[in-house]
């Protein structure tokens, strides 16, 4: 039976992505019947909303999302579509893996990481406000309910995917009743897998630090939304970039799986982005339904392809267009099923 997903194209470049990344998505043996649904500046026109409420009853029904880059005005206009989607799903975990790939010149050679952010409080809750005229306050919210429930998703996938250590990241020391609260609770869950996972903490600024110098030490870290946000992409930095960067937003009852990078609007149309953040996204909603073997044929056939540096997009250092990348990672598929 086909897995029926909501597809948000998005914006800018995002339509092009997603094209890119259904072709190799429905290469890899599993069967999906794609339900596809606009948000973003397109339809505000039309809705007076860029997530109309079809669109998350899409996303409710099919319980799956796969979702391109959409633009968020910065410093006025619609609230990010990220958040409203994360907030309104309840959308609690944000799974950022950060693997090395060959043919990608970085200055690390062997990092694997995994980040994952609480989404859907501390700053990122919107509670904010003006006082007077030249001042403004936002409220930092962090709940033991919350806290407890990231760090026990962080240690049931160290679990799951055979990691063998959870970092908490916090500013504690500073904050010690908001992040203070957030670590005890990830103490907590630690005593639960005492033996099986290995646990410590940092504190975010070292904890940054510590990933420019030395990240081959670390392997699955657990943040708070705020610091979540900025070291997973520290950590994409790391491996080449957001464009290689997948991302996942899960929660009780559905998931969102989407690219992180930017919409990138002049290059809309132009056939020249890289779909391997999207296509990657792809891989990890596969192992998210399921399907771990199609998930590792996507997997391999982007890092072939990439090592090779024969068909690759300009980011990467070559000059194939977009689908031309996406049918060179599905050729290669061929030859990874057939075992290669």
């Amino acid at each position: 039976m086909a897995h029926r997903v909501t597809l948000i194209p998005g914006d800018g470049i995002g339509p092009e992505l997603a094209e890119a990344s259904r072709r190799v998505l429905d290469a890899s043996g599993i069967a999906f019947e794609w339900e596809v649904q606009d948000a973003g500046e397109a339809v505000m026109a039309d809705y007076g909303t860029p997530l109309p409420e079809h669109v998350l009853e899409s996303i409710k029904r099919n319980k799956v999302a796969l979702k391109g880059p959409i633009t968020t005005p910065v410093g006025e206009g619609f609230r990010s579509v990220n958040v409203a989607l994360r907030q309104s799903l309840g959308l609690y975990a944000n799974l950022r893996p950060a693997r090395s790939m060959k043919g990608l010149e970085t200055r690390y050679e062997d990092v694997d990481l995994v980040i994952v952010r609480e989404n859907t409080e501390d700053l990122y809750a919107g509670i904010e406000h003006r006082v007077g005229r030249d001042a403004a306050e936002s409220i930092k919210i962090i709940t033991r309910e919350a806290s407890e429930r990231i760090a026990r998703f962080a240690f049931e996938y160290a679990v799951a995917n055979g990691r063998h250590k959870v970092t908490a990241v916090h500013k504690a020391n500073i904050m010690k009743l908001s992040d203070g609260l957030f670590l005890e609770s990830c103490r907590t869950v630690a005593a639960d897998y005492d033996g099986r996972i290995e646990f410590e903490d940092r504190i975010v600024d070292n904890m940054c630090m510590q990933l420019v110098q030395k990240p081959e030490l670390y392997d699955v870290l657990v943040l708070p939304n705020l610091y979540g946000d900025i070291v997973s992409d520290l950590a994409a930095g790391l491996v080449g970039g957001l464009g290689v960067a997948p991302g996942a937003n899960i929660g009780a009852e559905a998931a969102v799986f989407e690219a992180v990078h930017g919409s990138a609007p002049k290059y809309a149309g132009l056939d020249k982005a890289n779909p391997t953040a999207l296509i990657l996204s792809g891989a990890l909603m596969l192992r998210h339904l399921g399907h771990p073997d199609a998930a590792d044929r996507v997997e391999t056939a982007v890092r072939e392809v990439i090592a090779e540096g024969k068909v690759t997009t300009y980011d990467l250092g070559g000059s194939a267009g977009t689908m031309a990348f996406a049918d060179a990672i599905v050729g290669r598929m061929a030859g990874v099923s057939a075992g290669r």
